[in-house]
């Protein structure tokens, strides 16, 4: 798929944030733990969204989805091996682990997909199953096998949002309380712990890294709204801030964009609340360059410094990124370099910006999710046409994002 953009069109008017991305994968995975029907409500209509349905009916699961409305049924979940393509498609597919272990007693599946932006291995996931009694085979494949465990505390040796969500997930079968310590704390751990407590478990300690699961019974049927996605919201943030254009972001999930409130305040980005969400205000005075460093929520999310770091070319002076979360997510700088951007990876977590430059429409490449994003921004602030290939990744975060930006000024076509 490619996305041609025509540049430096007004931009104006409203858009609605969709469902959470990563909290309606995590619910999915959940879902399975339900013997029953589970419908969910807000569902983001996204490839990886449909990737994890295909991977609910690949296990026994029936799934009906319309109008961001998904009813499942879990009752005749038989199959402990789900579907290996899917699984290999989507990072989100590790959520799986806990829930159909803690389902069946035993998972079979390939290592998970997803976007190559750096180092992401499971190995807290699993120590910690390890440790839970579960025994762990690391082979072509991933084999997990339930035993019988005397555990009551899991320490985790790094905050991993994955990890924390498998264990959330295989707790629920457990016979005796568990604490986890030292867990993540983002919106989609506790998006799920919402689920999981609408489901029937009681857990203690949501939005903390101190998690305490006692033994619950789950119910047979759940109806469950997905929160909105705060890194669409934010990515909204910063093309409104990139074009200096007046935006009304709607169902924007304020509590979760915090951090991003205090990068826009020292950029110089003008806003005001509503009771339904965000404008950005149109903006006449230059951006200022400024210091972006990623960090576990609440602190600025890894997702949206692509974005954030297109928003930087316009700003005056010298700005610096440190992503230290991972480190293969500055390529989409060197595509803003054909452009016409000034920056330069000082290393494999460090980035520098220096603004304000004219950008020039190029042909370019998304190379993930968010950095296809970022670049779709590029394209709207650049003089000419932009020529986007891959285009079909920004799909696996961003619902009916082409629709979207065409409702608000953007010349996009879509080939």
């Amino acid at each position: 798929m490619i996305f041609k953009i025509k540049g430096q069109n007004k931009i104006g008017g409203k858009v609605s944030v969709s469902g959470s991305k990563n909290t309606a994968l995590a619910v999915l995975a959940a879902s399975v733990l339900v013997k029953g029907k589970v419908i969910l409500e807000n569902v983001p209509e996204i490839s990886d969204v449909l990737d994890a349905f295909k991977i609910i009916e690949s296990l026994g699961g029936k799934v009906q989805y319309q109008d961001n409305l998904a009813v499942i049924d879990n009752k005749n979940i038989e199959n402990y091996q789900p579907d290996p393509e899917r699984v290999k498609k989507i990072r989100g597919s590790i959520n799986f682990l806990g829930s159909i272990l803690a389902r069946l007693g035993k998972v079979e599946m390939p290592y998970p997909g997803g976007d190559v932006i750096g180092s992401r291995p499971i190995k807290t996931h699993l120590d910690a199953l390890r440790e839970m009694g579960v025994l762990v085979k690391e082979e072509e494949i991933l084999k997990c096998y339930a035993r019988s465990s005397s555990v009551g505390k899991i320490v985790l040796k790094e905050s991993s949002v994955t990890a924390t969500q498998v264990l959330l997930m295989y707790a629920s079968s457990l016979k005796k309380p568990l604490e986890i310590k030292l867990c993540a704390t983002e919106p989609s751990v506790t998006g799920l712990i919402d689920f999981l407590t609408a489901a029937g478990l009681k857990i203690k300690g949501r939005g903390t890294p101190f998690l305490k699961i006692f033994p619950s019974k789950i119910k047979k049927f759940v109806r469950f709204k997905i929160k909105p996605d705060n890194i669409e919201a934010g990515t909204w943030i910063a093309l409104a801030g990139a074009t200096k254009s007046e935006l009304f972001i709607e169902n924007l999930p304020q509590d979760e964009l915090e951090s991003v409130f205090l990068v826009c305040q020292e950029i110089g980005i003008p806003f005001k609340f509503t009771k339904k969400g965000i404008i950005v205000l149109k903006n006449q005075k230059p951006l200022r360059a400024t210091k972006i460093q990623t960090g576990l929520f609440p602190k600025f999310p890894t997702d949206l410094q692509a974005p954030f770091g297109v928003l930087l070319t316009q700003a005056s002076g010298i700005s610096l990124i440190h992503d230290w979360l991972f480190e293969s997510r500055f390529g989409y700088l060197l595509e803003l370099n054909k452009m016409g951007a000034n920056t330069e990876i000082i290393d494999a977590h460090r980035a520098i910006i220096i603004g304000p430059t004219p950008l020039h429409g190029k042909e370019i490449s998304s190379l993930d999710i968010r950095s296809g994003a970022a670049l779709v921004i590029a394209g709207i602030i650049a003089e000419g046409i932009t020529t986007i290939n891959e285009a079909e990744k920004i799909y696996r975060g961003y619902e009916k994002f082409d629709q979207k930006l065409k409702s608000i000024g953007v010349n996009l076509e879509v080939l």
